[in-house]
């Protein structure tokens, strides 16, 4: 029979599971133990050994309709919790197409069948990217003012879940969490998540690459402090409909955080190499009055023990080859360490 299962638990869908906040995420979903989780990731940013032993894998694009048909119908799901995309904010306005279509054509696609089977709850992690040059630290009542195709992106299928929840009922809750670390980052991907990138960088024995002075200021986010709220929400009283910044208090500089990383990778003195400027928001951190209203004022890790967690991490993890991305739609103002790395 379509859609029967011997646990009857209502399914949840994870997209994005095989990644970093993904697959914490599955975690914590299976730690709380009230839905039945199949994890769904195309493995074209994760890794298949991020996931826990014995969750539901399907392998799968959510720009793949016809694949997500399936796995609807024959799930059932109640609740959607999205969170595969292609997070590259200065690598997104080289690839236009290739971001528009992994991030707002596959999160349609998953609008669509959540619609169609009537789910209770649709789960988006979006970004601080939809800010833009906004002062901080941003808040979710301000008007978003992307600068980045990817934050752009974001932004589109925050406001398409407005208006499905306006037309259809559908009840979402979007996630705007900044500079999230830990255990499971993609530490092998040269365009993204820059602790990652130093860490693979102090293995490597190279020296740590910064855009500009490394005067940027952002908030360092530990996944431990996010991945839970994520995984909780569609049961939290006063969470559903809203847009929830989450994340980190204190901001630091680019340069600050490089020193720290070097710490406690073991390697205090290890060098920095300064490259040119690229297009970025210079200071980027937010307020976080609506989380604590909605799930309780909670204490954030302090960087220097996430930095710790995730080392620990990364000194076991074995090297992965991971591509570098080299099918550009547009080579025009390419940062020149990109260049390079691609033999232009």
């Amino acid at each position: 029979m379509r859609g029967a299962h011997a646990d009857e638990r209502p399914a949840a869908l994870v997209t994005g599971a095989a990644g970093f906040i993904g697959s914490h995420v599955v975690r914590a979903l299976l730690e709380d133990g009230r839905v039945r989780v199949v994890a769904l990731d195309d493995l074209s940013g994760g890794f298949r050994a991020n996931l826990p032993e014995g969750v539901a894998f399907v392998q799968a694009s959510v720009t793949d309709p016809a694949a997500l048909a399936r796995l609807f119908d024959e799930h059932r799901f109640q609740y959607v919790f999205h969170l595969a995309a292609y997070a590259a904010e200065g690598l997104s306005h080289f690839i236009r197409r290739f971001n528009y279509t992994n991030n707002v054509i596959g999160s349609v696609n998953l609008i669509n069948e959540s619609v169609r089977h009537h789910a209770k709850a649709f789960v988006f992690t979006s970004s601080i990217a939809v800010y833009g040059p906004i002062e901080p630290p941003m808040r979710e009542d301000q008007v978003p003012h992307p600068e980045d195709p990817y934050g752009v992106a974001k932004l589109a299928v925050e406001l398409d879940l407005a208006a499905a929840r306006r037309m259809f009922g559908l009840p979402f809750i979007v996630f705007r969490p900044h500079n999230v670390y830990g255990e499971y980052q993609n530490l092998w991907d040269p365009y993204r998540n820059v602790i990652g990138i130093f860490m693979n960088q102090i293995r490597r024995g190279q020296p740590m690459t910064v855009f500009g002075d490394g005067t940027q200021r952002r908030a360092f986010t530990y996944v431990g402090d996010v991945a839970p709220h994520i995984a909780a929400s569609p049961w939290t009283p006063g969470a559903l409909d809203q847009v929830i910044n989450v994340g980190a208090r204190v901001p630091c500089t680019v340069n600050d955080l490089a020193r720290a990383v070097a710490c406690v990778m073991g390697v205090p003195d290890h060098p920095v190499a300064y490259l040119d400027a690229r297009q970025e928001v210079h200071q980027a951190y937010s307020d976080h009055s609506r989380a604590d209203a909605i799930f309780g004022v909670q204490e954030p890790t302090p960087l220097e023990e996430g930095l710790r967690r995730m080392a620990a991490w990364a000194r076991k993890v074995e090297d992965r080859t991971v591509g570098v991305f080299d099918n550009l739609e547009l080579e025009q103002g390419l940062p020149p360490a990109w260049r390079a790395r691609l033999g232009r």
